[in-house]
């Protein structure tokens, strides 16, 4: 697996600022995906940091790079948990609710709307984008890494966090570029 493309894709992920990452790699089988995931699972784990394929089609996996206490705790979150029961998951167990999530993706040609829930949106930012999705009128603030959905304040808070992210990708491509190891600039 390119590691240039994880660090490009999952550094906040890496550095602790962001609950997981999603992004699409090319793989000649499933086979060398598990064995690319399981190897980097061998030298992130130690640092609080899992890797799962969620989907292979046509050459191209969906890996999954996350926190699992993380989370765990986002998914403590009771309005996150009505939006992940309401489509048919079960909260309050990690493991399964990744694997309903994996099905879901393996059964479908598009993302499920409640997804963000796993990258670590906002539960309010989520239910906003699943209500625009069913047609109900919505303001959104801005858009960056997410849509949301809310005051002034909510906006200049979330362009605060996008801004962390691209400082951090950038800071991560540059280090790793000097010679960094992905375990080194894991946090």
């Amino acid at each position: 697996m390119n590691e240039e493309l994880v660090i490009r894709h999952c550094s906040p992920t890496l550095a602790g600022l962001k609950t997981g990452n999603m992004f699409s790699c090319s793989f000649e089988n499933p086979r060398e995906m598990c064995e690319a995931a399981c190897e980097l699972n061998h030298r992130l784990l130690s640092k609080g940091v899992c890797t799962v394929p969620l989907k292979y089609k046509d050459g191209k996996a969906l890996l999954y790079i996350y926190r699992p206490k993380k989370l765990e705790a986002d998914m403590q979150c009771c309005q996150a948990c009505e939006i992940l029961e309401e489509r048919g998951y079960c909260c309050g167990h990690i493991n399964m609710t990744i694997a309903q999530l994996r099905k879901r993706l393996q059964n479908s040609d598009s993302f499920p709307h409640e997804i963000g829930l796993f990258l670590g949106y906002p539960p309010r930012d989520v239910k906003g984008f699943l209500n625009e999705k069913k047609g109900k009128p919505c303001d959104h603030v801005c858009t960056g890494y997410w849509k949301v959905y809310g005051d002034e304040s909510d906006m200049i808070e979330a362009e605060k966090i996008f801004d962390r992210f691209r400082k951090c990708i950038r800071i991560y491509l540059d280090q790793w570029s000097k010679g960094k190891t992905i375990e080194r600039l894991t946090v």
